[in-house]
């Protein structure tokens, strides 16, 4: 059986209370690899759905705080299998971060 491939926009969340991000494009990549192993190749720590095709978006600017069961993907899962698709966009972030964000979620302009 041959591999599904996509293309998937990686949103790089490098602070939840100033609203800063970097969108990265990965094109041709593996849905049938696991969460963990796009990590290794991420070399960071979580990733969540932001969006996927022809689906609602969110009105938060940089990352839905609601879903979690859902959103986040599971390390020992294919990205397939969690949901990511050709063109869905995913945020990658350190989840001590997103959990204090979490927690107290104010944004600094």
């Amino acid at each position: 059986m041959a591999s599904r491939e996509g293309t998937v926009t990686v949103r790089l969340i490098r602070s939840f209370e100033h609203r800063n991000f970097r969108p990265i494009v990965y094109h041709g990549v593996n849905l049938d690899q696991t969460t963990e192993e796009f990590i290794v190749f991420l070399k960071q720590d979580k990733l969540k759905i932001v969006h996927q095709a022809h689906k609602s978006k969110t009105n938060e600017l940089v990352l839905s705080l609601e879903d979690d069961d859902r959103l986040l993907l599971k390390e020992d899962s294919t990205l397939w299998a969690a949901g990511v698709a050709h063109e869905t966009e995913i945020a990658f972030f350190c989840e001590e971060d997103y959990k204090n964000y979490k927690a107290n979620p104010i944004s600094s302009w």
